[in-house]
């Protein structure tokens, strides 16, 4: 598998330094993931986001005409965000509603009003029992 700029490949690191990660790459080649390509966020610390022997998802940034390979996680997770996000939803419409479902948008509302005002009146009962008898006065309020 020759290894190509733009390409996402998966590597296990092999080493870790203060600078970055050497990542072994499948056809054998090394290539290094530099701190700043790491995470999205700050790296501070490369050991609390990586441990040699992890397999991890690299996007390759560059070759040099040496052969040194610069690999990028941040630029693997990126890309593969954006790859999933633009996958279309799959919904399934029935050919006719559910039994008893609301058909028009006016009775979800008045069904969602309904459903609002038992909740609410619950919420309140709740509150007033916990608050002593719902805004009663006892007749000890005096002493």
């Amino acid at each position: 598998m020759e290894v190509e700029v733009g390409k996402i490949i998966e590597g296990r690191v092999t080493g870790i330094t203060n600078f970055g990660a050497f990542v072994q790459l499948p056809d054998g080649k090394t290539g290094l993931v530099h701190i700043s390509e790491i995470d999205l966020a700050y790296v501070k610390d490369i050991n609390d986001h990586l441990k040699a022997n992890d397999v991890v998802k690299v996007k390759v940034i560059s070759v040099d005409d040496k052969g040194k390979v610069s690999l990028s996680i941040k630029q693997a997770m990126e890309q593969e965000h954006r790859e999933n996000s633009k996958k279309p939803v799959q919904v399934s419409f029935g050919t006719q509603p559910a039994e008893g479902a609301a058909t028009s948008f006016e009775e979800k509302m008045r069904l969602f009003m309904q459903y609002s005002d038992e909740k609410m009146t619950d919420l309140r009962r709740n509150l007033d029992s916990k608050r002593g008898g719902g805004g009663r006065r006892s007749p000890y309020a005096h002493l």
